[in-house]
């Protein structure tokens, strides 16, 4: 008999949250098989059965918070099902309300019952499982809202009609005590839906406020043109992708100005370490990539040392792995410094946060066409502002006007990146 433990992760990771179970109680298990995935502040890690036989017990729910150590499943040696999976297949055929009763009592496998019932493995938000066992329905009956079928909490919600005297409960809550009353409309009503913050959402909310309050943080903007490089890519584009088999992007253009402006201005590259100023002689650039879960950030290593299709590809592997979920603890560890790219969701103007310990963040915006005065001469061209945040603790308004016009200079000139590359 073996014994399925949350594995160390990395020093700071101390804690993890089932988010599915891709095995029941009652499989066949192999050795190094993915059985569970677990969710933690930084990465979704799959956590694998260090021997063969069959998944005996679960001793964890999918949105159980787990500790790291802490055993989350038993394998056994065997080839057949375990006897739990056969009390489980009896439960539903019981009469549906004593069924859906008793499932807390039982052991981990009764709700994977409820889930289940049709077969099919359904690809699910943690909470969403947590409210459909709550509910006793199966997932596999609610119709999501998502197009790539994944079921949501509200999709949950909107199936069923949670009991009244809960809801009778929670709408009498807010004329309690003697403080000002709050209106808080019952959370199985059409008015509201509630949902809990996965893991990685309060991971961020909570590093995003610590930034704003350990920091002296100010934002600077400039405009840039960017006729030229539009142009350049469209010369250059059949060629770089015959050679590279990648698209020529803007990223790999920001990124290699970004290193030239940086080398110009090492502060913007640098740390606060106690009373300390750590200037970073690498440049490793963090890339914002939007996921389903929010805003994670995988770093291109040495990006001084690539050239425009090595950080191309470098982005968009990255990417790929942040939105399936396959980003490790190394993908995006040591950052010197970010890049967020707001235009492609249509932001026209924003204030980006710092990320973690880094002292600046560049935000680039939609490309715009709108008159601009050349050569004294009103013309439409495509514009884009840019922000820089920066930590004004050690970098003066000059290194930040001096940086962003770097940048901005090397985009309206792009085979200046070229030579600096």
């Amino acid at each position: 008999m073996a014994e399925i433990k949350v594995p160390e992760l990395a020093e700071s990771i101390t804690e993890g949250t089932i988010a599915q179970w891709v095995k029941k109680v009652g499989d066949r298990v192999e050795k190094g098989e993915f059985i569970v995935e677990l969710e933690t502040d930084k990465v979704n890690a799959e956590i694998i059965s260090e021997e063969a036989g069959v998944l005996k017990q679960i001793l964890a729910e999918e949105g159980d918070t787990v500790l790291v150590g802490q055993v989350i499943a038993v394998v056994e040696a065997g080839e057949g099902a375990a006897p739990a999976p056969a009390a489980k297949e009896e439960a539903p055929a019981a009469a549906p309300a004593p069924a859906k009763e008793e499932a807390p009592k039982a052991a981990a496998p009764a709700p994977a019952a409820v889930e289940e019932t049709s077969g099919e493995r359904v690809i699910a938000s943690p909470a969403a499982r947590k409210l459909a066992r709550e509910k006793g329905i199966d997932l596999a009956a609610i119709s999501p809202v998502d197009p790539q079928g994944r079921v949501r909490v509200q999709d949950v919600a909107a199936h069923g009609t949670a009991p009244a005297a809960p809801a009778a409960s929670a709408a009498q809550a807010p004329a309690a005590g003697n403080g000002p009353m709050i209106f808080t409309p019952a959370a199985d009503t059409d008015r509201v839906t509630v949902e809990k913050m996965s893991r990685r959402r309060q991971t961020i909310a909570k590093r995003l406020l610590e930034v704003k309050q350990s920091t002296a943080m100010l934002t600077t903007f400039n405009e840039i043109d960017m006729t030229n490089i539009m142009a350049l890519r469209k010369r250059k584009q059949d060629e770089f992708v015959k050679a590279n088999d990648i698209k020529l992007g803007f990223m790999s253009f920001f990124t290699k100005a970004v290193v030239a402006a940086l080398k110009k201005y090492p502060y913007v590259n640098a740390q606060i370490n106690g009373d300390e100023i750590h200037l970073n002689n690498f440049f490793d650039i963090g890339i914002a990539v939007s996921t389903e879960e929010g805003l994670v950030v995988p770093v291109v290593r040495d990006a001084n040392a690539k050239n425009f299709a090595e950080i191309e590809k470098n982005i968009a592997e990255l990417a790929g792995k942040a939105r399936d979920k396959k980003l490790g603890l190394n993908d995006m560890a040591g950052g010197s410094f970010t890049i967020t790219n707001g235009g492609v969701f249509g932001s026209l103007m924003s204030t980006p946060i710092m990320n973690g310990t880094q002292a600046g963040i560049l935000g680039m915006h939609s490309i715009v066409n709108r008159p601009v005065a050349v050569n004294g001469e009103v013309q439409i061209r495509p514009m884009m502002y840019v922000a820089l945040s920066y930590d004004h603790r050690i970098i003066d308004g000059k290194d930040s006007v001096g940086f962003l016009k770097t940048v901005k200079e090397m985009i309206e000139n792009p085979e200046d990146l070229l030579l600096n590359s």
